[in-house]
């Protein structure tokens, strides 16, 4: 209510790349899988830490902008979102934290960027070829978008969840080891205490002292005073085939072998489960980084993830190259040619591009 004379207040609230539309920008579903609850999991976060640990320490030749900071926020955004878009600066990438693009032909032209802030974001335009843009499986659909291994396998994290939250909820609100104690029958008030006695003694062991009555012309049957149990049978439920199923796709979607997390697994074991990370995942990941930065930022760059992570037999490769130098020599010895040797080489499938 107001007075005729009073002008009407005008309400102003922040837009644009403000604090509303940061929050907004953070939505869950944006984030990974259809409902974006997947990446609550640890069994995610583990998987992604592994991701970010990996590209972290790869080798970087050709270029000064892809700090070991860079490539771990590239790696944690590619895991969770499927694309990681950076404004090429100076002298730094700076992340993008929400983007919108105008394509032509289905190739990038141009970004309207979100660049976060302390006090609040700031939106800026710029070409496609000031912004890195990287994507992974990318839908013939739409290739200017990158899609999550979450969004790609959205079943199989709800699946996650929704085990993890069930049994979160048991544990939090069944009365697990609680029992039902048998008791003559007495007026409603002493039911009622007794019951508010019952409360906050999750687990422990109650002793009622308890006579016999006589109801309906004889005394009330011993097996009547058996005490039965509330906790809810979790084993029939079979939550633990199916938990231990559910974590084993999402490694696997993530590209890590599930016997990786499992608690008997061996050193031999854990080192064929990087090799397989950074052979099948990592390294691929790694050329398209290196690929897309080649093209903006100018000159040949190339990642090298497989020698950080040593993700490779040093027994094997001792063997290997005792094998070729003991080969050179007998080659020597024989008077072979280059292209002799060149031939034989080929013969096994061996060029100069394997080194």
């Amino acid at each position: 209510m107001r007075w005729p004379w009073q002008k009407e207040k005008l309400e102003k609230r922040s837009a644009a790349s403000g604090f509303t539309a940061e929050i907004i920008a953070a939505r869950e579903s944006y984030v990974s899988g259809r409902r974006g609850i997947g990446e609550l999991t640890a069994t995610v976060q583990s998987c992604v830490s592994l991701w970010e640990g990996g590209l972290s320490i790869a080798d970087v030749s050709g270029t000064e902008f892809l700090t070991a900071r860079d490539l771990g926020m590239i790696a944690r955004s590619l895991a969770l979102r499927g694309e990681y878009v950076g404004l090429i600066a100076s002298d730094r990438l700076l992340p993008a934290s929400d983007w919108d693009l105008r394509t032509q032909d289905g190739i990038p032209t141009a970004y309207r960027l979100s660049i976060s802030e302390a006090g609040g974001g700031r939106t800026m335009t710029a070409l496609a070829p000031e912004v890195l843009h990287i994507r992974i499986g990318a839908d013939v659909a739409a290739p200017y978008y990158g899609q999550a291994p979450l969004r790609r396998a959205s079943i199989t994290a709800g699946l996650l969840h929704a085990v993890e939250d069930a049994l979160r909820e048991v544990f939090e609100n069944s009365p697990l080891g609680s029992k039902i104690v048998p008791f003559p029958e007495s007026p409603d008030t002493d039911n009622e205490a007794l019951s508010r006695g019952f409360r906050g003694k999750r687990g422990r062991m109650l002793l009622r002292e308890s006579v016999n009555v006589a109801a309906a012309g004889g005394p009330t049957p011993q097996v009547d005073w058996k005490p039965s149990d509330l906790s809810p049978d979790l084993e029939r439920a079979v939550t633990k085939e199916t938990l231990a199923a559910a974590r084993e796709a999402i490694c696997a979607v993530y590209g890590v072998l599930p016997g990786l997390m499992n608690t008997a697994t061996t050193g031999p074991l854990v080192r064929e489960a990087q090799r397989h990370l950074a052979a099948w995942v990592l390294q691929p990941i790694a050329e398209l980084i290196a690929e897309e930065a080649s093209e903006k930022l100018g000159g040949a760059i190339e990642l090298d993830v497989l020698r950080p992570l040593q993700a490779y037999d040093a027994g094997g490769r001792a063997r290997a190259l005792s094998g070729v130098i003991q080969a050179f020599s007998q080659a020597k010895e024989a008077g072979l040619s280059p292209d002799q040797l060149k031939q034989a080489l080929a013969f096994i499938d061996l060029t100069p591009a394997d080194n």
